[in-house]
């Protein structure tokens, strides 16, 4: 960026620059030079506001994987008790795995250096992974105590499976997502 411009909201235009090249060209891509020239600024701006370009990453995925998971959670709470479980399962599926989550994943599997910084948060399993299997084990869990489904349903083992699933459904970043039809015909499956 020029000397004497000022840049609005430096961390926001970061992060919009990485979600894009992610988006277009898949965690290989993203390197510092990569986001700020999307970004449309200098290098240095990205070193301003974070140690390095992991933290940066971390940073990120933290800001836009977080709200996916946390909106799932929130409606599979809500939907405790109503609906089919299936129906519900597939759409707080289809609502975490959008194309942003997906390549978080793919960034996430790609670099063990943020791998290791994420896992401050997240000890065990994959990073963003981990909370949707968190959120859908916690509506299993109520949805077995309200008799919907069955008593000695492993929940435990249900979500992982669900999510993991759901997450190869999905993976393929040059390809569409999977049919809502496909992925609610596999959460029946599972479901059983």
């Amino acid at each position: 960026m020029p000397t004497g411009v000022a840049l609005r909201d430096a961390r926001r235009q970061l992060f919009d620059a990485a979600e894009r090249l992610l988006l277009r060209a898949g965690p290989h891509a993203l390197t510092s030079r990569a986001v700020t020239t999307e970004a449309g600024c200098a290098k240095g701006v990205l070193h301003r506001h974070f140690a390095d370009f992991d933290a940066f990453l971390a940073a990120l995925v933290q800001e836009r994987a977080a709200a996916p998971a946390e909106a799932a959670a929130a409606d599979l709470r809500a939907r405790a008790g109503t609906g089919t479980v299936a129906g519900n399962v597939t759409d707080a599926l289809t609502g975490f795995f959008t194309p942003v989550t997906v390549a978080l994943v793919a960034l996430i599997t790609f670099r063990d250096d943020l791998r290791a910084l994420l896992r401050a948060t997240t000890p065990v399993g994959i990073p963003v992974l981990t909370e949707a299997t968190t959120a859908l084990a916690a509506y299993l869990a109520d949805e077995r105590d309200r008799g919907r489904l069955a008593p000695g349903a492993a929940v435990d083992v249900l979500a992982p499976t669900l999510t993991g699933t759901a997450h190869l459904l999905h993976a393929d970043r040059t390809t569409p997502p999977p049919a809502p039809e496909e992925l609610r015909r596999t959460v029946a499956a599972l479901l059983g």
